[in-house]
């Protein structure tokens, strides 16, 4: 395997991996492709490799292959829970206009170290909170638009790399009263939506730019679809995890990693 397919590959499976375990997907591939930069001389963000943000945004869809496949049977549900759905629109709404308003921001916050540092710290912090804090009152039967709109809210802070979307949104549905299983649950159900918009939004973007990518060149496809395996693959596994550890009280164990990582990029990058 060629570095290009290798680097493809490796960034395939931290995808799937921090997409759901609360240490951010989108700060480790920013960590991640700097580190195997160096250490290969190929980016993820070349033309010549996998095309940028849209090669992020590929591996997101992958994973949000793997959300389908464990929650299909709360999906299959939705068209009797109107009230449900409605939660889930509102939710996903503060995401989609931070995320439309700030894009060029946050295309070049996937540039920076230093950004995904701080995030990871952050999320250090709201996986104690959200540990410490729960209360367990209702589940998804109960959820009000306050709640929702909270999560959702949470959800659009996780646009910044390094902020947990997974971490970020479950300890706000702990704060807001939500039982562990219905925080999770809401937490994925409205990762759909998010994801999948973010993904059409990308592809018409490249579409517009005449197939160029981010970064002006074609993607791999061969690279996308090796990152794209290995990110649903390994997703799959990391989310059936998760569904545990969250259950079993087990979330604020991520918050020590976390932390320490973002510690060591901010140290590496000379701003601590």
């Amino acid at each position: 395997m060629d570095k290009q397919l290798l680097t493809a590959f490796l960034l395939g499976v931290v995808q799937g991996v921090a997409e759901f375990l609360p240490i951010s997907s989108s700060g480790h591939l920013v960590l991640g492709e700097t580190l195997l930069r160096r250490w290969t001389g190929i980016s993820a963000g070349n033309p010549s490799a996998t095309g940028g943000l849209f090669f992020n945004v590929a591996l997101h869809l992958a994973t949000l292959l793997a959300i389908l496949v464990v929650y299909r049977a709360e999906l299959r549900e939705l068209p009797r829970r109107r009230r449900l759905v409605g939660m889930i629109v509102l939710a996903s709404v503060p995401a989609a206009v931070v995320g439309l308003t700030l894009k060029d921001w946050f295309e070049t916050a996937f540039q920076t170290p230093e950004v995904a540092g701080i995030g990871l710290l952050v999320t250090s912090v709201l996986l104690v909170a959200g540990q410490r804090w729960e209360t367990r009152r209702d589940g998804l039967q109960d959820l009000t638009w306050q709640q929702a709109l909270l999560v959702g809210m949470f959800q659009a802070a996780a646009l910044v790399p390094g902020i947990s979307r997974s971490g970020s949104t479950i300890a706000a549905g702990l704060l807001a009263g939500l039982r562990r299983e219905a925080a999770t649950t809401f937490s994925f159900l409205i990762a759909i939506p998010a994801i999948g918009g973010a993904a059409l939004l990308e592809s018409l973007d490249h579409v517009r730019q005449g197939g160029a990518g981010a970064a002006g060149g074609r993607p791999d496809w061969q690279a996308l679809g090796i990152g794209m395996a290995a990110a649903f693959l390994f997703g799959l596994l990391s989310l059936r995890w998760l569904i545990g550890l969250v259950n079993r009280g087990r979330l604020a164990r991520f918050a020590c990693y976390t932390a320490a990582v973002g510690a060591l990029t901010l140290v590496l990058c000379g701003v601590s």
